[in-house]
């Protein structure tokens, strides 16, 4: 995998961090990466 630095505002940070407190994910980055490849896949299903 490939580090990306991302600037997020402080509600969407809050947010993730929530997720993460919910033990819905391990962590931020797991949370991030999950939103980025549903978006992903939500895309390429639309673009089709």
């Amino acid at each position: 995998m490939k580090v990306v630095t991302v600037h997020l505002p402080e509600v969407y940070i809050e947010a993730i961090d929530q997720l993460v407190k919910k033990k819905l994910y391990p962590n931020r980055a797991e949370a991030i990466r999950m939103a980025v490849r549903d978006f992903i896949m939500e895309e390429a299903v639309t673009s089709e």
